[in-house]
């Protein structure tokens, strides 16, 4: 049966922005989410999807631009599906992000809120980032204008993004703004080299061919990791390509592979290998030296993390007494950054790689007052783990984007720590959390940090003090 068309409909007001990004138009009762528009735009929408109470839509002929509006820097706007924003002024881009905390915490958490502090801009707005990753591809994603054509080019293989939603389709890209040189020039050069020596490109749906990915790092120390992950195990071709990367780019300083042949592009369970140089790379932060290795996670917007950590440091108001829990510590970066500032901080997270890089980290700064435990934070942050190191009078917890888990919320509601520093990369999730803690803490300070110019993302830092101790204050 022919699905129906939706309707176009004309001259539409964009009125607003919605909490994912999306703009927001309303006909009648009816709210409308649209990609690349900006409130004042007025716009021709073509429906795409409707449900009861909301439709989306795209915007397919634009009237009258609103005054606030930019032109997009970046040659791939509106393609790969990153840096939505682009077409905001940053001063604009962080105002609603400030409103998305804002209402987030208001209409979900439901809980007596302190003035919001105004939210933390990045410095940086082009090319913050310290990683990406590019995927391989012999069927890349075409555009309109060459569909149109009716002349299919002869060349589909990419080295680019995946197309948002369509996980076998992936866009070339000629120049990325999110990440520094050497990026642009390493993945050019790569995809140059492969189609001059007839190397093949993954087939997302088939599952073949020798190139699947490559990941690049850099650090603020000038280090350059990159890790170059084959499908195929062809060590002749292998070597070839990572020599001519290695003799090109000698400013790498961890030339690394992997050959992944599962059919996720997951690295957590592959071997790495050191091609030339060294296993890891470090990123400083006010003296202290963090390794970096291929699995590590590291906050990506490294300059605005140590902001970031400066305000948790801040909020946690430690005095060098206290007992420090720093739930989902990662490779330990808060944990050892705070460990200055407390009597013992203990560390808990889900990877043992993670893990064992916190145990290095604080062993390469002299710090001698952490402990770290890999483990599901459901099962190993219990009544148990408590009474056998010790209740926390301060917890530092910086869960993934789901939030954290209704067990953890009550075993830090039964270890009663006198203050709780609460990190978020989703004020909603976040929100909700806030909820459930409600009956034994009041929200005390708001900090909103933006890592992520362009997009809608909005890290958020709140204090959370026991509603007992701030009574007898």
């Amino acid at each position: 049966m022919k699905k129906k068309k939706l309707p176009v409909l004309e001259k539409m007001l964009i009125t607003g922005i919605a909490a994912e990004g999306k703009a927001i138009a309303k006909h009648d009762d009816l709210v409308i989410f649209v990609p690349y528009a900006v409130p004042g735009d007025v716009a021709d929408i073509q429906l795409t999807r409707k449900k009861h109470s909301y439709a989306e839509g795209k915007a397919v002929r634009f009237h009258t631009y609103a005054p606030q509006r930019t032109e997009a820097f970046c040659e791939h706007y509106g393609l790969c599906g990153g840096c939505q924003w682009q077409i905001l002024p940053y001063d604009e881009q962080i105002r609603y992000k400030q409103q998305q905390v804002t209402d987030h915490l208001t209409r979900i958490g439901k809980v007596d809120l302190p003035e919001i502090s105004p939210i933390r801009g990045s410095q940086k707005t082009v090319f913050y980032r310290n990683k990406l990753e590019f995927t391989f591809s012999d069927n890349r994603w075409m555009t309109e204008a060459e569909i149109q054509s009716g002349q299919p080019p002869e060349d589909r293989n990419a080295l680019g993004f995946h197309i948002p939603g369509m996980f076998d389709k992936v866009l070339d890209i000629r120049k990325c703004w999110l990440q520094d040189d050497p990026s642009n020039r390493i993945r050019n050069e790569i995809k140059a080299y492969a189609l001059k020596h007839q190397f093949t490109f993954f087939n997302l749906r088939n599952q073949g061919g020798l190139l699947r990915n490559i990941i690049v790092r850099t650090s603020t120390t000038g280090e350059v990791m990159l890790i170059v992950i084959f499908y195929e195990d062809d060590e002749a071709r292998r070597t070839a390509l990572l020599s001519h990367v290695a003799d090109c780019f000698p400013e790498i300083t961890s030339l690394l592979y992997i050959i992944n042949q599962k059919a996720n592009d997951t690295i957590t369970d592959q071997e790495v290998h050191v091609f030339k140089g060294n296993d890891s790379i470090f990123e400083e932060m006010e003296g202290l030296r963090f390794k970096i290795s291929p699995k590590s996670f590291y906050q990506t917007n490294s300059e605005q993390a140590y902001h970031l950590y400066t305000i948790v440091r801040d909020f946690a108001g430690l005095t060098g007494s206290e007992r420090v829990y720093d739930l989902y510590t990662g490779t330990g970066t808060i944990a050892n950054f705070v460990a200055r500032n407390a009597r013992q901080v203990i560390g808990i997270e889900y990877v043992p790689e993670a893990i064992e890089d916190a145990k290095v980290n604080a062993a390469l700064n002299g710090i001698t007052n952490t402990l770290f435990f890999a483990g599901d934070m459901k099962d190993l942050l219990n009544t148990g783990f408590i009474e056998t190191h010790g209740r926390p009078d301060v917890v530092i917890t910086d869960p993934p984007r789901n939030g954290m888990h209704d067990d953890v919320i009550e075993t830090l509601l039964f270890a009663a720590p006198r203050r709780i520093v609460y990190v978020s990369c989703n004020p909603a999730t976040q929100a909700r959390d806030l909820n459930l803690l409600d009956r034994e803490y009041r929200v005390s300070r708001v900090q909103p940090v933006d890592m992520f110019p362009h997009t809608h993302h909005v890290e958020n830092v709140v204090l959370l003090e026991k509603k007992a101790a701030a009574c007898e204050v």
